[in-house]
């Protein structure tokens, strides 16, 4: 089994902290909802939940230096998690109804509504995992529980081009209406659109594989 991992879920104010807290503790984790820098600069991996809307959680994240934080981390190779709105302001803007906000600008990238008939995208959807993924690993076919009306449509740095000396990210895909992303595998920096926490046995698998990837 190893060392327990141990865990700090970022509170900054933007709900919904319980069920994540629970679903990592199920999975073997020693879970601590905290904004404390040290805290959170010291755990073995950070989770940045996030529900509501993208500028509320950027103003929630900034209120306790949460951007700082995260980049911090990230500079030493340390784990980072977000999921829903935790993985959208990780990239560089979010629009909704008009308002343009600023993310953390870890990615390139706008995160913007679906083109979709039918607004939130609510409930259970299959993803398009890449080869070589460890969040994804034993997990094809799976459903995982998604809510939300936004999402990124276009992720500049997943596409094909010239190699760059980085390592492009491993992308997952989803589709409701159109394609967006489902996940995120960025060396450190990992993400999810939907919520594993509320996904039974497939998202406490992808959080089991998360927790593995912990130093």
């Amino acid at each position: 089994m190893g060392d327990v991992k141990k865990v700090a879920i970022l509170d900054y104010g933007s709900g919904n902290l319980r069920s994540a807290e629970r679903a990592l503790a199920r999975v073997g984790a020693d879970v601590t909802v905290t904004a404390d820098p040290q805290t959170v600069l010291d755990a073995d991996g950070l989770v940045v939940p996030g529900v509501g809307a993208f500028a509320a959680c950027m103003d929630g994240l900034r209120a306790v230096d949460g951007p700082r934080m995260i980049g911090r981390r990230l500079a030493g190779g340390r784990p980072v998690l977000g999921i829903c709105v935790g993985m959208q302001v990780l990239f560089d803007r979010g629009v909704e109804h008009g308002h343009d906000a600023e993310g953390c600008g870890e990615w390139p990238g706008v995160v913007e509504q679906l083109e979709a008939p039918v607004l939130p995208h609510m409930g259970w959807n299959t993803v398009e995992a890449p080869e070589g993924t460890v969040l994804f690993d034993g997990l094809a076919d799976e459903r995982f529980y998604f809510v939300h009306s936004y999402g990124v449509r276009d992720f500049p740095l997943a596409a094909d081009g010239p190699p760059s000396p980085l390592a492009k990210p491993k992308v997952t895909w989803a589709e409701h209406g159109d394609r967006f992303v489902a996940g995120v595998e960025n060396g450190a920096l990992s993400a999810t659109q939907f919520h594993p926490e509320k996904s039974g046995d497939a998202g406490a698998q992808l959080l089991t594989n998360w927790l593995q990837t912990l130093d």
